[in-house]
């Protein structure tokens, strides 16, 4: 009877759970790290099990990736952002101790692996859908023909790879059919020749071609081919094309869903006429252009509204003709007019009478929007869930207003001179939901600290 009872005592409560569901209970510990460690060092059984559910590592110290890689066979996704010393040893570690378990890889803050390391990670673990070698700047096409070898390969960022070229991107293309996303934002030595072999990628969806600066017009014009699959663009940086190259890139793609042209050619009538027929775009960002009001009002006469619109710091966007497009896109919910200098009362009245679905609005540095303006925000869109009037001359009466959103989660005050304490106490007292509150240069007092203090308690 005693030896049964010594049994009993000695019994483990967690012996009488499946894998499963101590799988489950780990599963609901993902975000904090901390509990999920000190569940796993209460006893051995528990110990072995978290090393088996760990899908997610990011290693602290190369030297110990191989310790590491034994105590967690079952890693799928392997962040290597840490360690910036990356050999082909270290490498040939990972491919070793993975092999088809893992999915990604991030390697884009390691150097020091060559082609060698790569191509033998790339044929260990052939189910790699995810590789990040941006700012290899020391990598070059031997790299990218080894890449090429990952059949399954659906997303890869080579950003900043200076010195891949368009055999090497040929390469990649030919060899990985499978590739969703492609980023070659600042590779220097692309130029219009890869694009063929890129948008005849059957299932390609996102495109960045930022900053890559051999791309122009006269090699843009002759392209044959067309993506039908792609859905998002980004242009960013490209200097040396306007809407007849841009024409020809996009033409076919009638599934494009987002479009980024920041620091690019001037947003005009023709280049807003290009994109007339693209019915299903829903976000473009025109960031840094030299904006046409002509090109703003043909944007207005689009056959759908847009959803997200970004005119961040773009020199030309007026009252007259931000208003006109205001009045044909309601549907919009994401909007950026930072640093319009030229708007006024009257667009704020326009986009608040017309876009009531609106949940971020980001206008810093709208120096001329007068302080009775802001008001309209509290009264016409009360959905917002994001608001950055850095640099404005909003108000208490302004802040009052912005306290009926009841699901602000961030707001931006920034260098807003004209506030005070007793606004703070409004938004502090309705908006439960503030994540986020910028006060820089704003000197707060104890009491509105304290009257506000309730909207950060978890």
């Amino acid at each position: 009877m005693k030896t049964n009872k010594k049994t009993t005592s000695n019994c483990n409560p967690f012996d009488f759970l499946t894998e499963e569901i101590i799988f489950t209970i780990l599963d609901y510990l993902n975000d904090d790290p901390f509990s999920k460690k000190s569940l796993s060092l209460t006893c051995k059984a528990l110990y072995s099990i978290e090393s088996h559910h760990r899908k997610t590592l990011k290693p602290l110290r190369a030297e110990l990736l191989s310790r590491t890689l034994h105590r967690y066979p079952h890693i799928e996704h392997l962040d290597m952002t840490l360690c910036p010393r990356i050999e082909d040893s270290m490498l040939n570690v990972v491919s070793l101790a993975c092999k088809d378990a893992l999915c990604s890889i991030n390697l884009s803050r390691s150097r020091f692996f060559t082609n060698i390391g790569l191509s033998s990670l790339v044929s260990s673990c052939f189910n790699l859908v995810e590789i990040d070698l941006s700012n290899g700047v020391e990598l070059n096409d031997l790299a990218a023909a080894a890449i090429a070898e990952a059949k399954n390969l659906e997303k890869l960022w080579l950003s900043r790879c200076k010195l891949i070229t368009d055999m090497g991107i040929g390469c990649v293309a030919v060899g990985c059919r499978k590739l969703r996303l492609i980023c070659l934002k600042w590779c220097l030595k692309i130029t219009e020749k890869c694009l063929p072999s890129i948008l005849q990628l059957q299932h390609l969806e996102d495109l960045v071609l930022e900053g890559c600066l051999g791309i122009d017009d006269d090699a843009l014009s002759t392209l044959q081919q067309s993506c039908k699959s792609l859905k998002t663009l980004n242009m960013s940086n490209c200097h040396n094309h306007s809407h007849v190259g841009l024409s020809s890139l996009i033409n076919g793609a009638e599934n494009l869903r987002e479009l980024t042209l920041a620091y690019g050619p001037a947003i005009t009538e023709d280049l807003a006429k290009c994109l007339h027929t693209f019915s299903g775009l829903r976000s473009v960002k025109f960031d840094g252009c030299l904006v046409k009001c002509s090109g703003v009002r043909a944007i207005g006469r689009w056959p759908r509204s847009l959803k997200e619109l970004s005119f961040s710091k773009c020199s030309g966007v007026e009252d007259d003709s931000l208003s006109f497009l205001v009045r044909a896109h309601k549907e919009l919910t994401k909007l950026d007019i930072t640093c319009c200098r030229k708007i006024t009362y009257d667009s704020v009245d326009s986009i608040t009478s017309s876009c009531r679905s609106l949940t971020s609005v980001r206008m810093e540095s709208c120096s001329l929007v007068p302080k009775e303006a802001f008001v309209l925000f509290g009264q016409r869109c009360e959905l917002i869930e994001e608001l950055d009037v850095t640099d404005t001359k909003i108000d208490d009466e302004g802040l009052k207003s912005i306290s009926r959103c009841s699901k602000l989660s961030s707001l931006k005050l920034g260098i807003c001179l004209n506030i005070t304490d007793d606004g703070l106490k409004h938004i502090g007292s309705s908006c439960s939901k503030l994540k986020e509150l910028d006060l820089y240069r704003f000197c707060l007092n104890f009491q509105c600290l304290h009257s506000s203090s309730t909207m950060f308690k978890p």
